[in-house]
């Protein structure tokens, strides 16, 4: 089991790092890191729905660490975000800085939070679904 989970980890984290490149060479070319600030909402929303929608149901164990640790893991960035954060107050204004660490910040809360609701009214759809056949 424990084998199952850390091969679901690592099959997750590859594919969330690979997203998270993409997303980053999409953006490139902004002066602000639109690419750090969207996967770290976007995961945020992903990994709040997740959890709203496994709370109401039994999901295995690799499932959750490999969806939850490894691919929202991989493609979200705390690092990227911290190291974002002391460029940009060395190369733009402090009234940017701060806004995107709200935005950051904030917005990830808000969208976990919204995620989760997401992911409840998901699971409760496909019970009751399940009721009726």
């Amino acid at each position: 089991m424990v084998v199952k989970n850390i091969l679901a980890v690592i099959l997750g984290g590859a594919i969330g790092t690979i997203l998270r490149y993409a997303v980053t060479l999409a953006t490139d070319d902004f002066a602000f890191p639109v690419g750090t600030l969207l996967v770290n909402l976007v995961g945020s929303f992903v990994l709040g729905a997740f959890t709203g929608w496994i709370m109401r149901r039994k999901v295995k164990e690799y499932m959750k660490v490999g969806f939850g640790t490894g691919l929202c893991g991989g493609f979200t960035t705390m690092s990227t975000l911290a190291a974002d954060v002391f460029m940009l107050e060395a190369q733009s204004t402090i009234f940017i800085t701060t806004i995107y660490l709200f935005s950051s910040i904030v917005g990830g809360l808000l969208l976990a939070f919204l995620g989760l609701i997401f992911g409840h009214s998901l699971s409760k759809k496909h019970l009751a679904s399940g009721l009726r056949s």
